[in-house]
């Protein structure tokens, strides 16, 4: 995750998606996070965000969950709808504890209550680009996908670098490497290494949006 004094150089450009009722907030989004290197296109109304977000392919989709006549859950429920795999963040003024469990459980990434400081957002950007593999080019994307769902998996069974490779078969350098997203397995390690954690390829190619 990079710290709130990380310079825009350090920032990978995303294209994001929002949508609110207050034209105040859209213009005050825009701006800033175009100052940060970001693609920000603003929308009013949900029809707006899905024409937009089917034309854009955005990285993520910013929702306000209140917005007088429109529900962002209704909303919500379409996004996942027609696109399973995007990365939201619900950006509201009048967050609750039981909004928040209902809008987890249709996997949002995070929850940000108005108002927010800009460090905030930086902060839950970076976690999603991180964490996501968002604003890569596919193949670089699935490197570093497949990286994490392994060590992730990895580490859940306390296992060191050294037990995959006894298990696997696969050089520990080359699943040091594999995991940091820096080399991409080949198909028989790829088998070899799932095999040895009772994991299926499918799901990490999946995590990746493939």
């Amino acid at each position: 995750m990079q710290s709130s004094s990380a310079s825009s150089s350090q920032v990978i450009p995303l294209t994001i998606l929002s949508l609110d009722d207050d034209a105040d907030f859209r213009e005050y989004i825009a701006g800033t996070l175009k100052t940060e290197g970001h693609a920000v296109t603003t929308v009013a109304s949900p029809e707006e965000l899905f024409r937009r977000a089917g034309e854009l392919q955005p990285d993520v989709i910013m929702l306000d969950m209140k917005m007088g006549k429109h529900a962002g859950e209704d909303v919500l429920r379409e996004i996942r709808t027609r696109w399973p795999k995007q990365c939201v963040i619900v950006v509201t003024g009048y967050p609750s504890l039981d909004s928040m469990r209902d809008t987890f459980k249709q996997d949002v990434f995070d929850y940000i209550a108005k108002p927010f400081s800009m460090d905030d957002m930086r902060r839950v950007l970076s976690q999603a680009t991180e964490q996501l593999g968002l604003g890569q080019r596919p193949m670089d994307r699935l490197r570093s996908v497949l990286g994490r769902q392994i060590r992730l998996a990895r580490t859940e069974r306390g296992w060191t670098l050294r037990e995959l490779s006894e298990l696997s078969s696969v050089s520990v350098s080359q699943l040091s490497s594999i995991e940091r997203g820096t080399h991409l397995p080949s198909v028989e390690s790829l088998v070899a290494i799932s095999l040895a954690l009772e994991s299926r390829p499918s799901d990490w190619f999946a995590a990746a949006g493939f």
